[in-house]
């Protein structure tokens, strides 16, 4: 039996040697050979775009090696390669990358372009179709505040504790059409939803279309746009592996999902931008708080068969374990500043 195929894009920081952003984009992307990379919204953002993969062990060689591809670009142009979710040091108005879109967007929409020199995770698995996609989008819903949880990894903004362990979310959130996605009735309550903020102006085009879950415009897949960057590529590949085993879930369902309570929701989304794994959730059907780690057991059990078909269930079970016992990357990020270490050291991708 055939299992959804999935891809990661992973967006990367890069500094100089003090921990600034630099706006090195281009010339790093044009160094990085054998790998696809795409420039990002700022010029001290680089993305790396993983092939089609069918298994966790695919995905880890290719991203580790993508990883290191341009991690040796960066260290060429006088960078260094973060595998975090905002800047640690610097300013937060950042250049703009010189490409017509990502000018427009400048000038549409402000400082509210110029400071998004955050970074996050996508992951995109294959579905039959965009109904699928929309089933898949609803069924995800309630488990989005714990994925974002698990992946936090931007605690330290600009020099300062935020106070919150995914500090990307709390910015990417001023965005028109992001964060939570509606509870979607059909692909076509979809395509209405984006046609009235295309109408309006609040977003260029569908490409602005920022919501954590969103079908594609051009592929029979679902992208799953919730996550910081993780710190490693394991956090990654688990994020990857959970997701998918989360879309083949919600596709044997059949049904359009549950339906939830919106502020019961958009709460979650918020502890988790606070807490990350180091206090309670929120059980979002219960809408009642629950200790994080009952949380991940319960989003574990909701995908066991998927993870059991797919060979995945060891891999999983271990790697959260070792997440939880060592904590992700705001809690690495939290420990280290505290203790007067440098963050740049610790996030920065190895050669």
């Amino acid at each position: 039996m055939s299992h959804p195929s999935m891809g990661v894009e992973e967006e990367l920081l890069l500094v100089s040697a003090s921990g600034r952003p630099l706006p090195r984009s281009k010339a790093v992307a044009a160094d990085a050979e054998g790998i696809d990379v795409e420039l990002e919204l700022t010029r001290a953002q680089v993305e790396i775009n993983s092939p089609v993969c069918t298994s966790s062990g695919e995905l880890r060689r290719e991203l580790t090696r993508m990883r290191s591809k341009l991690a040796e670009a960066a260290a060429e142009e006088g960078a260094r390669l973060l595998a975090i979710a905002a800047p640690p040091h610097g300013e937060a108005a950042q250049l703009v990358t010189k490409k017509a879109r990502y000018q427009e967007m400048a000038a549409r929409y402000g400082l509210l372009a110029r400071e998004q020199a955050v970074c996050g995770c996508h992951v995109h698995i294959d579905v039959p179709d965009k109904e699928g996609a929309i089933r898949v989008s609803n069924h995800l819903r309630p488990w989005l505040p714990t994925l974002l949880a698990l992946t936090a990894n931007s605690a330290i903004y600009l020099g300062t504790d935020t106070g919150f362990s995914s500090w990307r979310s709390i910015m990417w959130s001023r965005w028109p059409c992001s964060g939570q996605p509606p509870y979607f009735e059909s692909a076509e309550h979809y395509d209405a939803l984006v046609a009235m903020q295309l109408a309006t102006g609040s977003i260029m085009d569908e490409r602005m279309v920022y919501w954590d879950v969103r079908p594609s415009t051009h592929l029979p897949t679902v992208e799953v746009r919730v996550s910081d960057v993780p710190l490693t590529v394991d956090e990654t590949v688990l994020l990857a592996t959970l997701v998918r085993a989360l879309a083949m879930t919600a596709l044997d369902d059949g049904g359009l999902g549950p339906k939830l309570e919106p502020e019961v929701l958009r709460a979650a989304y918020w502890l988790a931008a606070r807490d990350g794994l180091s206090n309670d959730g929120l059980d979002v059907f219960k809408a009642r708080p629950i200790p994080m780690t009952e949380l991940l057991g319960s989003l574990e059990r909701h995908v066991a068969p998927a993870l059991q078909e797919l060979g995945e269930t060891d891999m999983v079970a271990e790697t959260l374990q070792r997440v939880l016992k060592e904590g992700n990357g705001a809690v690495k990020q939290r420990q280290a500043f505290q203790a007067g270490e440098d963050i740049v050291s610790l996030t920065e991708v190895k050669l």
